[in-house]
């Protein structure tokens, strides 16, 4: 009777509604337009932007405030962002945001940043999940619960995020930078608050302070995907247009960093494996027109592998990895560079190497070359970010952040314009000791400060700003269900045994996605090259016979194609008219790899450097000792799991030629997969792979390496990893279930219901109730070839609640497995996990993904009818005699890993 109600009332709404869009969007004035994306605004000062894809099955909500850690004060450090988490707690009409997120199959989150802090969710396009939606964000806007209770919850899970922050030397040294570079802006406060202060701020500081900045006039709403215009903007006129436009001001900020009169410089002194060189300097605002420039002197000198640093410090040996970072914001921001360094690298010649390399870029100017190097690849970031719905929207919630939306515009035409000038003068006005956080004071006579300029004029120059571009291609409107899937795919199997299986669609910007699965060894010939094979497999995309390193990468970028190539394969996404020299590309990598002594060197140098810094790692730590409790394969076989320190010996004792030798003898494109879904000739395609890779044999046959189940022992133990403020939780237990086995189904909605979203059980107890816990959760998976099922379990949390923690796991992990789930929990959960599948089809790369997967083991996706169709028709008592028989909590492992010697 309910049901029926409720449909009446939809019904209702709907007729009454279509009666009249466009009374309903007259609320809504258009105010501009650019390459497809139009501006509204309400008469309460909400703006909104449409971002139309047709080519997508689904829809994204995204709101951003206008509020971040620059608008904190004493004693508030961090409170943005803990009201970001408060705001998933509910509002007047939505008490279960989170509930009815899972419900809905919706993906979802939140970030807060220095200016801004956001809030999306991408659903299935249909007008009921957009009404929702946008009731949901205007409801929360100005009625969210922000209350005590809820604060004193969410405050510990938030002071576990902040632990987490904590275990990380490199964040905590950026953190302790910032605040030398800032001392008087907030910029220098971290994000994430200070502890101190997330532990006390006063439930009415935070409510004044959603008060203050949740306000209409405060912020940007963006509706992304498929939908259909008027209607969507009646529905926002709807629920945003009764919203009053506050009275009150929004405040002033006014504060202005003086210009650094000299270097600075902060020491960190932890336990930890790898030590950092770094170096900050302050810079103009993101919409000064300086910042192109700067942008593009930061890939000049941060780049891998043709940036200046790279060569100077890697490829000499005095880091294992170096970065270069801009930050550009609402205020004056920074540059940042630095260097990790192998344990045993000399942290003063790697310092000097940096600043040499950072601040003389007048004895060694920028060249054409690098700059236009430089320039192409961030011009196809922009376009990268065009062609990909969900990228766009975040950037152009990043630019308005920034000032206005149209930035992101006005910057890419701006960054056409930089020339080699504009590059060198930015250098050597801000790359220089006085503007520099590192190092100690020298007194002067002579003082060469970098004064940051103003940016007064950039509202001014969008005013006059007109694009000319066109906007981008949109796609077809496409049905992500198996059926309309399967009658898409093109099959075949190529001349050395290659399956092929290819998608055409048109997709925004003739956007395509391509993969390619190599199928090569067997259990005798991968005994004892793990690292080897390893090795051989990341030198690939180090150089080929005929493009070093740097020119491969050049190569790619010119094509604007994002290529990553491993020893498994390779992926593929660009645009349609430069897929198959894209592919030509990929093809010369896999065939014909350099293997250069040098790059070699620097590969296994950096190889090594990460895995040294998971000694101390609670995660790595914690996954390692459960990984090889759960799984006793001998040493030497290939899933046999090494500890960290066999691992580093094996690293140090392989060389070239034991990588040249794994790839001689094993790779190779027999029996191989490839997938492509997007927009592109089948018939083309398939002809094109067969040219590149149908002569490409395999020199050994490829028999595929079971997995094992091991009857083990249930083990709970520890890792020490000293001054590490979070701590990890790792558990799980193997069973020998195959996913074609009859209690399949009900496990997979089992382990859903226990932790497979935030609503589940187990984080619903750790993080919502007790608020222990950032992050927890269970997942469960299985093979389509052996019958080895894998139930884990994880969860991070400080160390002195490991016990509660470890508890409150193990009491709903028996009560589910005792009582069972009630009968509309099974109905909720059956229809949260059906359409998180469905949104998952509605992504190309999943989708090419399970393809993939599909090949190989010889389905198609009537495979995915048929498990749905299993999954939809699962009573409680199937549910919970399958837990019975196969999740025994006796049997379950826990390992956990941090500083527990603090208790």
């Amino acid at each position: 009777m309910k049901r029926h109600y409720a449909a009446f009332l939809l019904l209702c709404f709907c007729m009454a509604a279509a009666a009249q869009p466009l009374q309903a969007s007259q609320a809504l004035q258009k105010a501009r337009s650019i390459e497809g994306v139009t501006e509204y605004r309400l008469a309460n000062g909400l703006r909104v932007l449409t971002l139309p894809d047709p080519g997508i099955d689904t829809i994204t909500v995204h709101i951003t405030y206008f509020v971040g850690s620059r608008h904190e004060g004493y004693g508030e450090k961090g409170m943005a962002h803990l009201l970001e988490h408060l705001l998933f707690k509910g509002s007047k009409r939505h008490p279960d945001i989170k509930e009815q997120f899972t419900r809905r199959g919706a993906r979802w989150n939140g970030t807060t940043s220095h200016d801004r802090t956001n809030y999306f969710e991408t659903f299935a396009a249909n007008e009921d999940n957009l009404d929702w939606a946008l009731g949901m964000e205007a409801d929360r806007m100005v009625s969210s619960f922000v209350s005590k209770d809820d604060l004193e919850s969410e405050m510990t899970v938030v002071r576990n995020e902040f632990e987490m922050g904590e275990n990380n030397a490199g964040s905590v040294l950026f953190q302790r930078m910032q605040q030398l570079a800032f001392p008087w802006h907030n910029y220098g406060n971290p994000i994430i608050g200070q502890r101190a202060d997330i532990e006390n701020v006063p439930i009415e500081r935070l409510q004044a302070f959603y008060r203050t900045w949740y306000q209409p006039d405060n912020a940007m709403l963006i509706i992304a995907g498929r939908f259909d215009e008027p209607r969507a903007l009646a529905l926002v006129a709807r629920h945003f247009g009764p919203l009053p436009k506050p009275e009150r001001p929004l405040p002033a900020f006014y504060t202005e960093e003086p210009t650094q009169d000299g270097e600075r410089t902060v020491a960190l002194r932890r336990v930890g494996e790898n030590p950092i060189v770094s170096a900050m300097y302050r810079v103009p605002a993101g919409h000064h027109p300086d910042y192109p420039a700067i942008d593009v002197l930061t890939r000049v000198l941060g780049d891998v592998p043709s940036g200046r640093l790279h060569r100077a410090l890697v490829q000499k040996g005095l880091a294992s990895a170096v970065w270069g970072h801009e930050r550009g914001l609402y205020d004056p921001g920074w540059l940042y560079f630095g260097g990790v360094l192998a344990g045993e690298a000399k942290l003063d010649a790697a310092r000097a190497a940096l600043l040499e390399v950072v601040e003389n870029l007048a004895r060694e100017p920028v060249t054409p070359q690098e700059v236009a190097r430089a320039r192409t690849e961030l011009l196809n970031d922009f376009e990268k970010a065009q062609l990909d719905t969900g990228a766009f929207v975040r950037a152009l919630g990043e630019f308005a952040a920034m000032g206005d939306w149209r930035l992101y515009f006005l910057y890419r035409e701006r960054l056409k314009q930089v020339a080699p000038a504009d590059v060198q003068r930015v250098a050597e006005h801000y790359l220089k000791r006085a503007n520099r956080v590192l190092g100690v004071f020298q007194p002067t006579e002579s003082p060469d400060r970098a004064a940051i300029p103003a940016s007064r004029d950039w509202q001014a120059a969008l005013e006059s700003f007109k694009s000319d571009a066109e906007g981008v291609a949109l796609g077809e409107a496409f049905e992500p269900s198996p059926q309309n899937i399967e009658k898409r795919v093109v099959r075949r199997e190529l001349a050395n045994g290659m399956r092929s299986a290819l998608l055409p669609k048109r997709t925004r910007g003739g956007r395509v996605l391509a993969s390619l699965t190599l199928h090569w060894g067997d259990e005798r010939s991968l005994h004892d090259r793990e690292v080897a094979c390893s090795f051989a497999g990341a030198m690939l995309m180090r150089g080929t016979q005929r493009r070093t390193r740097a020119e491969l990468k050049d190569a790619f970028e010119k094509l604007n194609a994002s290529v990553s190539v491993g020893g498994e394969g390779a992926s593929i996404e660009v645009r349609r008219e430069n897929l198959p020299a894209a592919l030509r590309l990929v093809a010369e990598v896999l065939r014909e790899p350099a293997f250069t002594p040098a790059e070699f060197e620097e590969m296994k140098r950096a190889a090594i450097t990460g895995t040294e810094a998971q000694r101390t790692d609670p995660s790595a730590r914690a996954t390692e000792r459960l990984t090889r409790h759960l799984a006793e394969y001998p040493k030497g076989h290939p899933h046999y799991t090494p500890t960290l320190d066999e691992k580093i010996r094996w690293m140090r004792d392989t060389d070239l030629e034991d990588a040249v030798a794994c790839y001689r003898e094993l790779f190779g494109a027999t029996g191989a997969d490839f997938v492509a879904v997007g927009d592109f000739d089948p018939q083309e395609l398939a002809q094109l792979a067969e040219e590149l890779f149908g002569s490409w044999r395999t020199p050994r046959p490829f028999e595929r390496v079971p997995t094992r189940y091991f009857e083990v022992p249930p083990a709970v133990t520890q890792v020490i990893t000293p001054d590490k403020a979070n701590a990890v939780l790792r558990g799980g237990l193997d069973m020998p279930v195959r996913d074609d086995h009859a209690d399949f189904p009900a496990l997979v909605l089992g382990n859903y219901l226990l932790g497979g979203s935030s609503t589940a059980r187990i984080p619903a107890r750790v993080r919502e109730k007790e608020g222990l816990s950032y992050s927890t959760f269970t997942s469960f998976n299985s093979s389509a070839f052996d019958p080895k099922a894998a139930f884990r379990i994880g969860s991070i949390f400080a160390p002195q609640n490991r016990d509660r923690v470890r508890a409150a796991i193990r009491e709903e992990l028996e009560r589910a497995v005792r009582e069972g789930f009630a009968a509309e929990e099974i109905e909720r959960g059956k229809r949260a996990l059906l359409e998180a599948r469905r949104m998952q089809r509605t992504q190309d790369r999943a989708l090419a993904g399970r393809l993939g997967h599909y090949l190989f083991a010889k389905r198609t996706f009537a495979w995915d009818m048929d498990f749905e169709a299993k999954i939809a028709a699962l009573t409680p008592a199937q549910v919970h005699a399958a837990m019975q028989r196969h999740l025994d909590p006796a049997k379950l492992s826990i390992i956990t890993a941090g500083d527990f010697k603090q208790k």
